[in-house]
């Protein structure tokens, strides 16, 4: 296969790339968006497969290649078959350490075995070797510090560590400390005589941008983690990236720019949504509960309402809203949530979503579960769209929800999320909230709304209090 055919081939898949994007930005073409993505890298696959294949690669080297793809895709379509919505969130985080490290394997092997092309092209010049050896550098330190902060992400979302940040004293001091050693130790490597002396060097390169990436993600609270999911993703693009410089690949380059561009707008995108600057989020900044003074206890009378006396509200209400959380996935409750959307609908109540920017574990994981139960698009709304509409709501039902309608985020200083907006659901008339207990939300504080004196708790699974809602409210 000749350069052009490769290259026109490569630019095909990019632009199936790009439009995998565009029908990923909304609902209604999120599907289409999946199956040019598919498109586009079995393509590049293929291309890149024969392209080998045509250049001289061994039959072995060959038969490892397409052995190995056929193990990864019965993994991956089995892991894919079998996640629940509630996993998601984690199956993303490790699929994003997968892409840092393979960004370390490709840098450490074409530092110890490159290929003859590139030797002889480095070869020609100290600049170009340099220059690739920057490459090397930069790709294993952006590749090992998404793969051990992934990891972390990972089992912050599983509940293996705690979604409580991790604040060392001078932890600034030591980001940057280690980012200083690896410049130095980079410098070290770089005038290295032999990849045998220079071996040292990139593996302390490795370890510290690792050690980075595991500060970083620890430092970062428990409500912010669909911000750390979008910002692993803009690694992962970057890692990919860097290792397309280090193979001299077009098309891994575009495809990791893309991925990484994208992220990092997705993630300044809703750090604007919560009043937070990214670097506040990337250092550590939010939900980290830095405050001199200690929020107030939380104190009141907790108020509650049986399914039957929540129906006859809902059968003389006008308007409703629903917030869905991460406590509607957990239940997977969205099935139920509808079907009461569809009867309430029926009766001439007028029924939305509330979506914030941060429900869920991973951004857009609220309006994927809606998506999948079959709620219609035109009635779920962002935070921004609805809430100047919660005062003249009759109900709203908080559904596996807590951090994103908790009133703290606007009145107290000393709060944790204070500054974040959140969906201002208390100025309705009534608020229900479904919630097994009076446990803390993800971020691990007290919510005050569960004691305005509008505000009733309905407690037990999400799914089953909803199953026995639309019976009442059929029977009214």
């Amino acid at each position: 296969m000749n350069t052009g055919t490769i290259t026109v081939a490569y630019l095909i898949a990019g632009v199936l790339f790009i439009r995998s994007l565009g029908g990923l930005s909304k609902q209604e073409s999120a599907r289409n968006g999946n199956y040019f993505g598919i498109a586009g890298m079995v393509l590049a696959v293929l291309v890149t497969a024969v392209s080998w294949a045509t250049h001289g690669l061994s039959g072995t080297a060959i038969a490892l290649l397409t052995s190995s793809i056929a193990i990864g895709t019965f993994v991956g379509a089995g892991l894919a078959r079998r996640v629940e919505m509630t996993g998601m969130p984690e199956l993303v985080a490790i699929l994003h350490s997968f892409v840092g490290l393979a960004a370390v394997l490709v840098g450490l092997s074409s530092y110890m075995a490159p290929s003859p092309a590139a030797a002889v092209h480095e070869a020609q010049t100290d600049s170009s070797h340099l220059v690739h050896l920057v490459e090397i550098c930069v790709g294993i330190a952006v590749g090992a510090l998404t793969f051990t902060g992934s990891i972390v992400a990972w089992a912050k979302l599983r509940g293996s560590l705690s979604g409580k940040p991790l604040l060392l004293p001078g932890r600034h001091v030591l980001n940057a400390t280690l980012a200083i050693a690896m410049v130095a130790f980079a410098m070290m490597f770089a005038m290295a005589p032999t990849p045998s002396a220079g071996l040292p060097w990139v593996l302390a390169i490795t370890a510290l941008a690792g050690l980075l990436g595991v500060h970083l993600v620890m430092a970062i609270g428990g409500a912010d983690m669909p911000v750390v999911v979008s910002l692993l993703n803009s690694y992962s693009g970057w890692a990919a990236a860097s290792a397309g410089f280090v193979l001299s690949n077009d098309l891994l380059i575009v495809t990791g720019a893309l991925v990484g561009a994208s992220g990092t707008i997705l993630s300044i995108i809703m750090c604007r949504a919560m009043n937070r600057s990214i670097l506040s989020v990337v250092f550590g900044g939010f939900g980290t509960g830095e405050s001199k003074t200690s929020a107030a206890p939380v104190e009141g009378e907790v108020r509650e309402i049986t399914s039957d006396s929540l129906a006859q509200r809902l059968a003389d209400a006008k308007r409703v809203i629903v917030v869905p959380g991460y406590g509607m996935a957990v239940a997977r409750a969205q099935g139920s949530v509808n079907e009461l959307c569809r009867t309430l609908r029926d009766r001439g109540v007028t029924v939305r979503f509330a979506i914030h920017p941060v429900a869920g574990r991973l951004p857009g994981h609220m309006n994927v579960l809606l998506a999948e139960a079959g709620v219609p698009y035109d009635i779920v709304r962002e935070m921004e769209e609805i809430n100047h509409d919660f005062d003249t709501t009759d109900v709203v039902l908080v559904i596996g929800a807590n951090d994103i309608v908790n009133p703290a985020a606007l009145d107290d200083t000393a709060s944790p999320i204070y500054g974040m907006p959140v969906l201002e659901v208390w100025k309705s008339a009534l608020v229900v909230v479904f919630k097994r207990g009076m446990a803390a939300g993800y971020a691990g504080i007290e919510n005050p709304l569960f004691f305005h004196e509008n505000c009733n708790m309905l407690f037990g699974d999400a799914k089953k209090s909803t199953d026995a809602l639309v019976t009442a409210v059929r029977a009214k």
